[in-house]
């Protein structure tokens, strides 16, 4: 698989997500997506867990593509690596929530390792950062990992549960919630289709590793 078809799993990821926490909540009866959140699509005994499940591998999948894409143009461009791996790291995050159904106890544990792939976008802003073929990639990874990290903020609320702020946010967390799944997936798609603007040169163009 080239390159340049690797990167178009960024925008794949983004359209996976997007189309699964649209549809498998018609399979729930009552399911409400300005209150509830995305793990309650496929808790224990929902009649959405294997459609979830299913879909959050899918997911994984395309994110474990789009990482080695990723690694493919550190290499290409002589930088380090280490942002394919913080992208990486989600998909292993997005999986095993998906596997480990909430109440299991791992699905938590799961939940909040999605901390280090929140970092990703900043990993090639700040790794990248002087290099002028990818100074859009650049401005668009600072603008996405403030946007990530301002939802992670309102996010974390949930360890207060008395606290003020999750009092705000209790009616509306879904939304709140889905605000942060879809700014980290909108970096990958916005990523990957600049990369894959850039890769179009010929010195990118013939790199499939």
């Amino acid at each position: 698989m080239t390159l340049r078809t690797r990167l178009l799993c960024g925008p794949l990821a983004f359209c996976l997500f997007v189309l699964g926490v649209a549809i498998l909540p018609l399979m729930v009866p009552g399911y409400n997506h300005v209150r509830q959140t995305v793990s309650e699509i496929g808790e224990m005994d929902s009649p959405a867990r294997i459609p979830f499940a299913i879909m959050s591998c899918f997911i994984a999948v395309a994110i474990i593509t789009f990482a080695s894409a990723l690694r493919s143009e550190s290499k290409v461009s002589n930088h380090s690596p280490i942002a394919a791996w913080f992208t990486g790291c989600m998909a292993l995050s997005i999986a095993g929530v998906g596997i480990f159904a909430y109440p299991h106890p791992l699905h938590n544990v799961f939940g909040m390792s999605e901390l280090v792939g929140f970092l990703a976008p900043f990993v090639p802003a700040i790794s990248w950062r002087g290099d002028r073929n990818l100074a859009s990639v650049v401005r668009f990874s600072w603008l996405m990992g403030v946007l990530v990290w301002v939802a992670v903020v309102f996010n974390l609320a949930t360890l207060d549960r008395h606290g003020a702020l999750f009092a705000l946010e209790r009616p509306y967390y879904g939304l709140v919630q889905r605000a942060l799944f879809v700014a980290w997936f909108v970096w990958c798609a916005g990523t990957g289709l600049l990369l894959r603007g850039i890769s179009s040169r010929p010195a990118v163009a013939g790199a499939s590793t």
